[in-house]
């Protein structure tokens, strides 16, 4: 596991899309008024990137013949910050179904090992598979993912797919450092309508009163902070959902402390959510798409999420700071060409080269930083 930590104080400076627009200065930064009395110097660091939305453009980038696929291209601009957390998390919206079942793109979609090999590569520790793509290849995708990420990846904890009843009843990851321990558990909506296997009806976790009740009681037993990662939303929607909330609500009265969202392959705001009873969680209702071909301009935008844990002088695990990352998906036709850049380090010339602009001529490098102002508020105000 990774050891170091980051602390997110990032200053962007925007270049507007307009000749002649006055230089503004953004800033992505942390917020830590909501904790006190943390002198700890123990701390886990987190980040969390959203959908990998495997589109057929995003697979191609990946193939360098019919039989050899690499895509460390997709993670290269942002490597460093996944290897420096101390638990990076991704969501494989994919499923990893090798070749055997052939690659594919929207709407029945199915990867290459390849982009396990990179994620590996990449620096990540968990990985999210419980997504409403997760049956795209039937029980076939389910079995075939599992036994490539055990076979070649062991160390890689997966969540949100299981091929027995013991995993699914499980549903959750243990991370320990410095004796906190931190629970990671993953559900979707729904899988598109397909059915559940007969023969394996715990194949994909699921968004279910129930389970999540008996799941968060059963993780506050191991851990002293729990996170959970939803597969939840409406589509393109900026704003949070009705069912969004009411899930929030769930999984902060049953213990959640940290709430982690995809689906919606657009960004959504951050908030700190609090029921009548005053437990309280940090939500990120949905932190985008990190590497898709769509070339709708908000849905080229993505963000990392960044948070920090310590003790508390009670001796309680809290969130010491946390932030946001935006990131944007620099999409080009060709070998290679499709890679994602945190936005302080996208350009103007970058974004004219994107293949969003020529599809879409409102894309550019200012669009992409006031659509992030405007969503997460304060985690980036522009002075």
């Amino acid at each position: 596991m990774k050891k170091k930590l980051i602390i997110i104080v990032i200053w962007v400076f925007i270049l507007s899309c307009y000749a002649g627009t006055p230089e503004k200065e953004i800033r992505i930064n942390n917020i830590q008024e909501e904790v006190s009395n943390t002198s700890n110097n123990e701390e886990i660091s987190i980040i969390m990137v959203g959908d990998i939305l495997l589109h057929e453009n995003i697979s191609n980038s990946g193939k360098i013949n019919d039989s050899t696929y690499n895509y460390d291209h997709i993670f290269a601009m942002v490597r460093k910050d996944i290897e420096a957390a101390d638990l990076a998390i991704v969501n494989q919206e994919v499923i990893l179904g090798g070749r055997e079942l052939g690659i594919s793109g929207y709407p029945v979609f199915n990867g290459a090992y390849e982009v396990g090999d990179a994620i590996t590569t990449a620096g990540f520790d968990v990985v999210l598979h419980a997504t409403n793509h997760a049956l795209d290849k039937g029980k076939k995708g389910i079995n075939n993912c599992l036994q490539y990420w055990r076979t070649n990846h062991n160390e890689i904890a997966v969540l949100g797919i299981y091929d027995n009843q013991n995993d699914y009843d499980r549903n959750r990851y243990i991370y320990e450092k410095d004796g906190m321990r931190i629970a990671i558990l993953n559900y979707t909506y729904g899988t598109n309508g397909i059915p559940l296997p007969e023969d394996m009806p715990f194949a994909v976790s699921m968004l279910n009163t129930e389970k999540i009740i008996t799941d968060l009681a059963n993780a506050k037993k191991e851990a002293d902070f729990i996170i959970v990662c939803p597969h939840w939303g409406t589509e393109y929607m900026h704003t949070p959902s009705d069912e969004q909330k009411k899930w929030t609500k769930l999984m902060v009265e049953n213990g959640a402390d940290l709430i982690i969202g995809t689906h919606p392959h657009v960004i959504q705001p951050v908030e700190w959510f609090e029921d009548e009873k005053d437990n309280k969680a940090l939500v990120y209702y949905s932190i985008g798409n990190f590497i898709n071909a769509n070339m709708t301009p908000n849905r080229m935008i993505g963000a990392m999420a960044k948070v920090t844990l310590t003790r508390d002088d009670n001796g309680t695990v809290v969130i010491k700071d946390y932030g946001v990352e935006p990131v944007v998906t620099h999409f080009r036709y060709g070998p290679k060409n499709a890679t994602t850049y945190k936005l302080k380090d996208y350009t103007d010339a970058l974004a004219a080269m994107n293949e969003t602009k020529k599809k879409d001529s409102t894309f550019c490098l200012q669009y992409c930083k006031d659509l992030c102002h405007e969503i997460f508020g304060d985690l980036s105000p522009l002075y």
